[in-house]
């Protein structure tokens, strides 16, 4: 490859991104970019009553990932990046959970952000269904999501499928992980290297093209 490569995994709560970010770090011989969440102090709060939390969540949220995202110039210029995360989250989560002028400050603010935080050279988009992202939530068991609500997943879920469907900024690879297990089957986490390996010569080699490899 002729440049240091940035990759993004994305996708609802509980899909497995920071599993799937860690095993491409090791295997590609990347620098790994963590989302860090747990540093949140409404996050708890807003499970339990998410409309009355939610802007300082999404607020807080917004300003951590800034300041983790703004020195990837930086990681890039020491070698290649795995992230867990897109900085791009911030505002559809934030379009999720909040509504009238709390929702007009946070667009503008992200707006403001977003100029300064660069693009991956490649997505790989998770999906999975509703009934596997809740199951894949409780076997982990973080006791703030104990009380997440599935109604709130599938509406997490249907955003992300139409915030992809018409995202043309960067290349994009989706990945259906409801019959996937890249940890205990070794042949799962192959197939998918290897669609992430070949997608990356596309961006490398083919700049101009690009790629759409999705299934929307």
């Amino acid at each position: 490859m002729s440049k240091h490569i940035y990759i993004a995994i994305e996708g609802p709560i509980g899909v497995g991104k920071t599993t799937l970010a860690r095993m491409l770090r090791q295997s590609l011989d990347t620098q790994l970019l963590l989302e860090v969440f747990e540093e949140n102090p409404f996050l708890r709060d807003f499970y339990k009553d998410r409309e009355r939390f939610a802007f300082q969540t999404e607020v807080f949220f917004l300003i951590s990932r800034y300041h983790q995202q703004r020195v990837i110039p930086d990681l890039l210029g020491k070698g290649g990046l795995t992230s867990d995360y897109l900085f791009a989250k911030s505002r559809l989560f934030a379009h999720l959970n909040l509504r009238g002028d709390e929702w007009d400050l946070y667009e503008r603010t992200h707006g403001a952000l977003a100029e300064h935080i660069p693009l991956p050279d490649l997505i790989v988009y998770l999906r999975a269904s509703v009934d596997v992202l809740m199951a894949r939530i409780a076997h982990r068991d973080r006791p703030y999501e104990r009380v997440m609500e599935r109604s709130y997943i599938a509406a997490l879920s249907a955003a992300y499928e139409q915030f992809f469907a018409g995202y043309d900024e960067t290349p994009v690879i989706a990945v259906d992980t409801d019959e996937l297990d890249i940890v205990a089957r070794p042949a799962d986490y192959s197939r998918l290297e290897e669609q992430v390996l070949d997608a990356l010569q596309g961006v490398v080699y083919q700049p101009a093209l690009g790629i759409r490899n999705t299934t929307h």
